[in-house]
């Protein structure tokens, strides 16, 4: 059982060195990784249910877990979803993944998984708010550093927003420069 979860924990350490791919589209030459994006992705879902009144916890959990399956299929982007069922694979994906794991983790982590897939509870609408404001700050940190491309991706991922706490973050984070959060620190 151990060996098992070794294997899944090493799986999903690919995440880490896995590039966002959509970023290559526009023109970044070194993308984030999967991991550096479900980072922000958790502490933004736990903020937006904190804020709007839902579990950030269970919220968090789901932003943890709602990319693993690219440990298997790579992250594919919305070009590829063209030609592609990526949802579907995604699926697969996480249903091998989830195969060898202790009952006890695999049922919590399937139980996950499916409201990220179904969108029926409130986390997991917040879960979504996280996952696309945290591209759209990415996309704002990216034209900060010179990257011109993304002015139509920006206003369009800022309008899928659900949650008015998601579109109000947007708002502030459009109207602050991404390079000047340190300004107002005072020196030590």
């Amino acid at each position: 059982m151990m060996e098992e979860l070794a294997k899944f924990l090493y799986e999903v350490g690919l995440l880490k060195r896995m590039r966002r791919s959509g970023w290559w589209v526009a023109g970044i030459r070194d993308p984030e990784s999967v991991a550096e994006h479900t980072f922000r992705t958790a502490i933004l879902g736990y903020i937006l249910a904190r804020l709007e009144g839902a579990d950030p916890l269970k919220t968090a959990m789901i932003c943890l877990i709602h990319d693993l399956p690219e440990a298997r299929i790579g992250d594919l982007h919305r070009v590829n979803d063209r030609y592609l069922d990526s949802r579907e694979a995604q699926k697969r994906a996480w249903g091998d993944q989830l195969q060898s794991l202790p009952e006890k983790v695999a049922d919590a982590l399937k139980d996950l998984y499916e409201l990220w897939d179904d969108q029926n509870s409130l986390e997991a609408k917040i879960a979504r708010d996280a996952d696309l404001l945290e591209c759209f700050i990415q996309a704002l940190e990216y034209r900060a550093q010179g990257c011109s491309s993304l002015e139509k991706w920006i206003e369009k991922t800022g309008a899928t927003l659900k949650t008015e706490t998601a579109r109000s973050i947007a708002r502030a984070c459009q109207n602050q420069d991404p390079k000047t959060w340190w300004h107002d620190l005072d020196p030590p």
